[in-house]
């Protein structure tokens, strides 16, 4: 067992601890590029290492930190004092707060990801030409990812590991509020790499704090960043699509609709609604918008929207639903495009699968959309005519998760239409390259 301190540190790097002052920050373009071409050097050998290899880095790293779990809440312990001092909301303390229940699930999640199949070198397609040109599409490396995220010091753990699975290196930006948890999980990460005779900058957390940081990301660090993957809030997310000069895997909202149709049972309805609203509300797969046809108004609305008063949701109603419905507040034209991330659902009366279909591609973000029907017509005008990443018949919203499509972990959700789409797990952290084999065929 090796136990680690907070007096560790970075070789070469400032402490990963403060912000650099204002006389350093001309350091940290020189600090941002070293830490790209270190990436680079490490994703050669990663791009081959063995399955067994990358297996037992991951369950060591979770070894260890199962070993220092103490430390690990120690640390987390520096991180939620601070957010008190800064005054930060109750639901980003939860998110960034660690307790040995949760350092324990980190542990597991990194188990969980050493389960999943090496997508590395498997052969997607293979087909033999005329000529007896043999033909494969096989899966590689996608080489560097960058990966900035905000508060959850879980992110550093799992990022890693799914990159270090699918055959990366990784360079983590964690947010400042997290630095001192990341920090701790990154030192066990770096002790699953040394188990397993991996390259120590397999894995890299940005050492600054600094804001600066994540511009010398966005632009590449000469060449050695292939893709950039932002997990946070609007903001963070707005701002990598606007400014980035890589590729992005990354979603800006969820605004998610559920469409109770006509044919729709009305227990099935109640319960996937309230599970796709309420379960978690501050989730980018939770439902924003309600979606009710005109035919079940009397039979239907009720339930539902009592059983969601019920558990605390306001309900913010077009003109139809709050004669239908006293207690709603009216709807605003905002509320059709708004993420609220909170117990608050927005509901709309249509006339059809056509007047729900136009709703949703006028407001979704791409995200996940459902329907509730036992029309088969229905469904597939709904899954054939709108084009967002995850679409789902008869079951809640939240299903949204890689872990829930049984791929293991997820680096987060894509709306993007090229490469990746949905959950990002390790298959979506590859490209994939062709191996063509003759036996001396020459081009006529």
């Amino acid at each position: 067992m090796v136990m680690i301190n907070s007096a560790q540190e970075f070789p070469g790097f400032p402490t990963p601890l403060q912000p650099m002052n204002q006389s350093s920050k001309s350091d940290i373009e020189t600090i941002m590029r070293e830490l790209g071409k270190k990436a680079r050097a490490a994703s050669t050998s990663l791009a081959v290492a063995s399955s067994d290899q990358k297996r037992t880095a991951i369950i060591s790293a979770a070894t260890a930190i199962d070993e220092n779990a103490k430390h690990i809440t120690e640390q987390n312990d520096l991180d939620v004092a601070a957010a008190h001092e800064r005054k930060l909301s109750s639901a980003m303390i939860d998110r960034l707060k660690l307790d040995e229940a949760r350092v324990a699930g980190i542990a597991n999640a990194l188990r969980e990801i050493a389960k999943l199949d090496d997508p590395v070198g498997s052969i997607i397609a293979q087909w033999e030409r005329p000529n007896g040109l043999d033909i494969q599409r096989v899966r590689t490396p996608l080489g560097v990812i960058g990966v900035i995220y905000e508060s959850r010091p879980n992110v550093t753990a799992d990022a890693g590991a799914l990159c270090l699975m699918a055959g990366n290196a990784v360079i983590l930006r964690g947010g400042s509020d997290s630095i001192h948890s990341s920090t701790a999980i990154l030192q066990c990460l770096k002790q699953g790499l040394e188990a397993a005779n991996l390259p120590e900058d397999s894995i890299q957390l940005v050492p600054v704090t600094d804001r600066a940081a994540v511009g010398e990301m966005l632009r590449g660090l000469d060449g050695n960043v292939d893709v950039i993957v932002p997990r946070g809030g609007k903001s963070l997310v707005a701002r990598v699509q606007s400014d980035c000069r890589v590729p992005v895997f990354a979603h800006l909202e969820g605004i998610c609709h559920v469409f109770v149709d006509a044919s729709a049972d009305v227990s099935m309805a109640v319960e996937v609604v309230h599970n796709a609203k309420m379960r978690r509300t501050g989730i980018c797969g939770a439902a924003e918008t309600l979606l009710i046809h005109q035919d079940i108004v009397d039979s239907h609305l009720k339930p539902i929207l009592d059983r969601l008063s019920e558990a605390g949701c306001t309900i913010h109603g077009d003109e139809s639903i709050c004669k239908a419905w006293p207690a709603a507040e009216p709807a605003s034209q905002e509320d059709w495009s708004t993420e609220y991330l909170d117990a608050i659902l927005s509901v709309k009366v249509v006339a059809d699968i056509d007047e729900a279909v136009a709703h949703v591609q006028q407001y979704s973000s791409g995200h996940t959309e459902a329907i509730i029907s036992e029309d088969a017509e229905s469904v597939a005008a709904f899954f054939n005519r709108i084009d967002s990443a995850i679409l789902l018949h008869n079951a809640s919203t939240q299903f949204a998760d890689g872990g829930e499509f049984g791929m293991g972990a997820e680096i987060g959700i894509a709306t993007g239409k090229m490469h990746a789409r949905g959950p990002v797990g390790v298959e979506q952290l590859t490209s994939f390259n062709y191996r063509v084999r003759g036996a001396g065929q020459v081009r006529p």
